[in-house]
């Protein structure tokens, strides 16, 4: 069992719930737009906001957007080079801030933001991805060994420091490599693991990639709190972290189960499935919809409400049980209405 490390409100390690992180792709000065897509991400299901720091301005905005939000989300402070920067992130209220051991530069660098961090105890990530390794580590090392280590020698010289509020991630967008070096580093050492992939890429690429190397470590005990990397929109990084937590057994969660249809078919599976998601997502229920009125009532029975149904007519059901025959251009407006009423019952209602 890892350690525990406290990010704002949330705690990391331990027996605590795998935790969702995301980070906004605004430009953190511009304040207005940094807080609209961090209530979207919170919105969805997300717990810890990382927004990037290049500048002065984007350090010092920390502390108007952390008034304006509404709400306690964790807030961490993402930079690279100048740890000075890091140190303004954290007098600007910063929750936690990521390094990366590539390029912080000097000892003496560190030294000094940890003598900060220890004063307002706030946490520090320590992230070592694939594309910004030490270069004598690159040299000695195989590519899975130098990622590791990489890490591990900013941990080390934290912990010389007499620091140890530390948070740890090892990122590669090549998946065998990213859970190689997760689990070389879980080996060495008790501190709360960070993982995704890095740069993992664009729409079902991006998906299958994370899903494999989080829901892999996941499956093994390896990690404590996930972000998943797709380009474009973050609150589908949310989205797709809160599903394979679900799909691993590590949250409840709202989800759709879906014949994949064959000749027997005669309802658009696909097309019912893809309107009545988004209202399933923010609740306990799991909702079958079955193209196959002989086998799907069956085939569904462990859902909380289902249909299935032909051209001619469908079926309402609950937990295997038909409670309703209904004509089929009615189906989403059925489901709709019963999806309604549940989540008025439903803890995350």
């Amino acid at each position: 069992m890892s350690r525990v490390v406290k990010v704002g409100k949330i705690f990391i390690g331990g027996n605590h719930p795998v935790s969702i992180q995301s980070m906004t792709n605004t430009k953190t000065s511009d304040v207005d737009a940094t807080v609209k897509q961090i209530k979207e991400l919170v919105a969805a299901g997300c717990e810890i906001v990382r927004v990037a720091v290049p500048d002065l301005e984007s350090a010092r905005s920390i502390r108007k957007i952390k008034q304006l939000l509404g709400t306690d989300v964790p807030i961490v402070a993402d930079v690279h080079y100048d740890h000075r920067l890091a140190i303004e992130a954290i007098e600007s209220g910063a929750d936690k801030v990521r390094i990366n051991p590539g390029n912080i530069g000097q000892d003496w660098k560190v030294r000094e933001l940890v003598e900060v961090a220890k004063e307002r105890s706030v946490p520090i990530r320590v992230g070592a991805n694939s594309g910004s390794l030490r270069k004598d580590f690159e040299q000695k090392y195989d590519r899975i060994t130098a990622l590791a280590e990489s890490a591990l020698y900013e941990v080390r010289l934290l912990e010389r420091l007499g620091f140890f509020d530390i948070v740890i991630s090892v990122k590669s967008t090549d998946v065998l490599e990213t859970i190689r070096a997760n689990e070389y580093v879980a080996s060495k050492v008790d501190y709360p693991l960070h993982i995704g992939l890095t740069e993992a890429g664009v729409g079902e690429t991006a998906i299958v990639k994370s899903s494999i190397a989080v829901g892999h470590l996941l499956l093994k005990g390896i990690g404590n709190t996930v972000r998943v990397s797709i380009a474009g929109d973050p609150v589908k990084e949310v989205i797709i972290a809160r599903k394979i937590l679900a799909s691993v057994g590590l949250r409840k969660s709202g989800q759709i189960i879906a014949c994949p249809t064959c000749g027997r078919c005669e309802i658009d599976v696909e097309k019912i499935a893809k309107m009545i998601e988004p209202l399933v997502e923010r609740t306990d229920l799991t909702v079958a919809v079955m193209g196959c009125i002989v086998n799907g009532v069956g085939e569904g029975r462990h859902a909380d409400i289902g249909v299935a149904g032909t051209k001619q007519k469908a079926v309402i059901f609950e937990s295997g049980r038909i409670v309703k025959t209904i004509a089929p251009d009615t189906i989403v407006d059925e489901l709709m209405k019963l999806i309604e009423q549940k989540k008025r019952t439903s803890p995350k209602a």
